[in-house]
């Protein structure tokens, strides 16, 4: 087995774990998620709770559509022999995030970690749509390996709730700092780090695309 095809089933097993954890702590665990919505303390605008929860619960659903659709894409088999469905999921993943961008703009102010965290996911909520853009616009113009350089930086987008969450929670038992804390500085850490990490697997995992060698227009 290839580095890349390591990396794409270890990627996959991740979006797995990750997905079934949220669905539990969301359906089972706490449906009203009211052990995070306790951290948010001296925000600057009134939360209405009601519809707080059917943001997030739109944009937990999407991102998850996003995470699938994406690695689904990502697949070389996909790529090579199901051109129309390579397409057909890339405009659903195009859609997903423009949704999950959208939830992500009511929800910004509300933060946990204050103003600082609400200003990074603003930030956050700008660039992932960005980078999706022009991923579509690279394919219209045929540019193969452009495309799927901007891709790559998109998709790591997908992530930062993923790893905000793991560095929130080895942050605060490392450093015994508060939940917001600890939050607020794992967003600081997650958005440039996946950015960075993004470049790291356009340099060595995605070199050369398998599979997209000829033109193939969106």
């Amino acid at each position: 087995m290839s580095n890349t095809k390591r990396f794409y089933t270890l990627m996959l097993a991740v979006i797995f774990l990750f997905i079934l954890y949220i669905a539990y702590v969301q359906i089972i665990y706490d449906p009203q998620s009211t052990g995070f919505l306790g951290f948010k303390t001296n925000l600057l605008h009134p939360l209405n709770t009601t519809i707080w929860l059917a943001m997030m619960r739109v944009h937990v659903v999407f991102a998850y559509i996003s995470l699938i659709s994406g690695a689904v894409n990502f697949a070389s088999t996909i790529c090579r022999k199901h051109r129309k469905l390579h397409k057909l999921n890339g405009y659903i993943y195009v859609a997903a995030v423009m949704i999950v961008g959208l939830t992500s703009g009511y929800m910004a102010p509300y933060a946990t970690g204050g103003r600082s965290v609400s200003i990074a996911f603003n930030v956050l909520t700008m660039i992932w749509p960005a980078f999706t853009v022009i991923a579509l616009i690279q394919i219209r113009k045929k540019q193969i390996h452009s495309h799927r350089k901007w891709m790559v930086r998109s998709y790591a987008c997908c992530f930062t709730n993923l790893t905000v969450h793991l560095l929130t929670f080895f942050i605060r038992n490392a450093s015994g700092w508060s939940y917001p804390a600890s939050y607020r500085m794992s967003v600081y850490i997650s958005i440039p780090l996946l950015l960075i990490l993004a470049e790291i697997v356009i340099r060595t995992a995605w070199k050369k695309p398998e599979g997209m060698n000829r033109p193939e227009s969106a």
